[in-house]
């Protein structure tokens, strides 16, 4: 890559300071205040139309996360991740799915989570509880299930500023369905 072009590739990073924004301003739209997120039960919509143990909420905090979701102006910037924290209700889930293009990460910040993984026919699982975290590489299947009695509350992570879309084990009932 020429100078030139790295150099073009530097200024629209999403962090650098626009060049009309005092610093007060530019470090404000670097700021997601919980105040000013809303829970967003739609993101995720098409899983729990197909079966209500798949309904989640994602609170959106920097870029948009794997869900699908478009676009998010409330959000602070992603320049090399997402981060959100989801809700799962007590027995609900995150359905078996597989991000090919980055690491993903749960926090359980409240709550019970058992999370499965899978690659190439063998299957591990564990039982994530407060403070506890998980690291999943890309290429691993991944799915999450609240088995507590509470609401769970996940950060989730991803390594992408735009994650490609997840897909889902082509004998999973969700394969075949189509986004809203």
């Amino acid at each position: 890559m020429s100078e030139q072009a790295v150099n073009a590739e530097s200024q629209d990073r999403s962090w650098n300071r626009p060049a009309n924004a005092s610093f007060e301003d530019w470090m404000e739209s670097r700021v997601a205040r919980f105040s000013t997120r809303r829970y967003d039960w739609n993101a995720l919509k098409f899983q729990a139309d197909y079966d209500p143990k798949y309904r989640r909420a994602q609170m959106r905090y920097v870029g948009t996360g794997g869900t699908g979701v478009a676009s998010d102006t409330a959000t602070v910037p992603a320049e090399h991740f997402t981060f959100s924290t989801m809700i799962i209700p007590a027995g609900n889930e995150g359905p078996m799915h597989l991000h090919t293009d980055a690491e993903e990460i749960f926090f359980v910040l409240r709550g019970t989570v058992k999370v499965m993984c899978e690659k190439d026919g063998e299957r591990w699982e564990a039982v994530l509880g407060h403070r506890d975290l998980i690291s999943i590489p890309p290429g691993v299947y991944r799915g999450e299930i609240n088995i507590g009695e509470e609401d769970a509350l996940m950060c989730v992570m991803i390594g992408s500023s735009k994650p490609v879309t997840p897909t889902y084990p082509e004998d999973h009932p969700l394969a075949k369905v189509k986004r809203g």
